[in-house]
């Protein structure tokens, strides 16, 4: 079984390279599931239910947020409407699953691919230098006991390596990824476990990269110069698509290989 994990998309940039490159890529590798980050997604800050849907039609089967899901309001009554519809897009729109008891939304998805291999995504949180939440690794736990899939991916959207490497080593062997997400800043520490969990730092963004982590660079480098507030805009040049692709045993949900990709937006 092959998994694609798309990292963050940003704004209209990553929008558009999702829509252009991202059919080929799963014909290219024979994808059998496609997840994606999609929080950054509507002008770099949050997303929206029409984005939502537009990223489903596009062939992405989960999409996983992380701490700006709540910057599009409208967004919460969204994935409030999956309580109770298991067969709703709304329902493969997750939030991190280790914010607080009574969060619009679930942060967590179990489904079959077309194939008819079941499999889990789970969407955790980081605390290190990020809002205090709950414990992602023992919400990671409790949230392995339900779900009954062999092959799981988990997107870890946190700010510190330490931390997302910590899961890595802590779900070994019991999924098949441990993916970073948030930093925008793709890693080079991809790596498959011995008890059969690739993992990687940072997946990266899909978005501009002539900006700084998607902003474009004169309102950062003024923020940095002066100290002054300033409103941030998504930049547009040099849009890339970064992903991380992932070989796995449907079965045993062991993953055998992980490969790092970036594509440039032709």
């Amino acid at each position: 079984m092959r998994i694609l994990f798309v990292g963050d998309i940003f704004g209209r940039p990553g929008r558009t390279i999702v829509q252009e490159r991202l059919a080929d890529l799963q014909n290219q590798h024979n994808v059998d599931l496609t997840i994606a980050n999609g929080e950054n997604a509507a002008g770099g800050f949050g997303i929206t239910p029409q984005i939502a849907e537009e990223l489903f039609e596009l062939g992405i089967d989960v999409i996983t947020t992380g701490n700006h899901i709540w910057d599009k309001r409208e967004i919460m009554e969204y994935m409030n409407s999956a309580n109770g519809n298991e067969a709703s897009l709304a329902r493969r729109l997750l939030r991190p699953a280790n914010y607080p008891a009574g969060s619009p939304g679930f942060g967590w998805y179990q489904g079959r691919t077309r194939g008819g291999v079941e499999y889990g995504v789970i969407n955790l949180q980081g605390r290190v230098f990020m809002t205090n939440n709950d414990d992602p690794f023992r919400v990671a736990d409790d949230l392995l006991k339900k779900i009954t899939a062999k092959v799981i991916l988990v997107d870890m959207h946190a700010e510190a390596t330490s931390e997302k490497i910590a899961l890595g080593w802590h779900l070994e062997g019991r999924v098949t990824a441990v993916l970073g997400t948030h930093t925008h800043v793709p890693t080079a520490d991809e790596n498959v476990l011995r008890g059969g969990t690739a993992v990687q730092t940072d997946v990266g963004m899909t978005g501009p990269f002539e900006g700084v982590i998607g902003v474009q660079k004169e309102v950062i480098l003024q923020r940095f110069l002066t100290n002054m507030p300033s409103r941030f805009e998504p930049a547009v040049n040099d849009v890339r698509l970064c992903a991380s692709l992932i070989d796995c045993n449907a079965e045993t949900g062991r993953a055998t290989t992980i490969q790092r990709i970036m594509l440039r937006q032709t």
